[in-house]
């Protein structure tokens, strides 16, 4: 089944991010776009990227899932990575940790509006408490 216009946009935003090309994100990201609720717009939103791939030198979205109809993409994205210092709260310090996020976004007018992520906490405290 060929994938729809809006999954291959997402994957195109995915990429924009892996790339760290934060000159484009414009293209993907809506200047009025809301985070779990929240306003944050577009140069909150590259900001709150920018520092994320700061305090974690090898971070990569992996999409593992992804479902999109005309105006809703739902993605499973993992992460295998190492956060310097504290992340989510949690004292990782450099650790390795692996985790999945569950994230769905609301697209208008051709870019993300929306965005509702929910970050699997207890896997990362469960690999903290182990090592």
């Amino acid at each position: 089944m060929p994938e729809t216009r809006l999954a291959g946009l997402y994957r195109a935003y995915i990429g924009c991010l892996n790339s760290q090309d934060w000159e484009n994100l414009g293209t993907y990201v809506g200047q009025d776009v809301r985070y779990n609720g929240e306003m944050v717009g577009l140069d909150g939103y590259r900001q709150a990227r920018e520092a994320g791939f700061r305090a974690i030198p090898n971070l990569h979205f992996d999409v593992q899932l992804l479902i999109a109809d005309e105006t809703t993409v739902a993605s499973r994205l993992n992460f295998n990575i190492s956060p310097q210092g504290m992340f989510l709260g949690l004292p990782v310090n450099g650790r390795r940790i692996s985790f999945s996020e569950n994230v769905f976004y609301g697209f208008a007018e051709g870019k993300i509006a929306k965005v509702w992520s929910i970050v699997d906490k207890a896997a990362i405290e469960a690999q903290l408490s182990a090592a």
